[in-house]
């Protein structure tokens, strides 16, 4: 099992175009919500100086959940939207992730930092390890 991680993905909207912007945001976060319970936050942000910049603000459980979402149809659909109504889409990850995490991102074609985690700082992963089995006897118990 791979790591927790954050990832901050910045956008731009175009003037003019923030009510629809904000009603595809919507619709893909509602989305996420019920098909990605290895989402663990997810949120939208507007800049408190520029309206028109926002920020998705997303912890993933691990970096499969991360693939998984890249390619979930209505993230697929919701980045389509984007690109129609906004000039800017850049992705910032903060901790460990896999290569094929990376490579699925970079394949995106945006912008792209990665922040390598350090020998300093902690994960506390019997939380979510402890989340996890809770999830899946949850799930068998169905």
């Amino acid at each position: 099992m791979s790591n927790p991680f954050i990832l901050i993905a910045r956008i731009r909207v175009k003037e003019g175009k923030i009510e629809e912007y904000l009603k595809i945001a919507k619709e893909a976060d509602n989305a996420v919500n019920a098909s990605e319970p290895d989402m663990l936050i997810h949120t939208f942000d507007q800049d408190p100086t520029d309206p028109l910049e926002f920020t998705w603000s997303e912890v993933y459980r691990t970096s499969e959940a991360m693939v998984h979402h890249i390619n979930n149809p209505p993230v697929v659909a919701y980045v389509e939207k984007h690109q129609e109504i906004a000039d800017k889409f850049e992705i910032e990850v903060y901790g460990n992730i896999t290569d094929e995490t990376i490579k699925a991102i970079e394949a995106l074609n945006v912008p792209f930092k990665h922040f390598k985690t350090t020998e300093v700082g902690y994960i506390r992963k019997e939380k979510f390890i402890q989340f996890n089995e809770k999830k899946h006897s949850s799930l068998s118990a169905s």
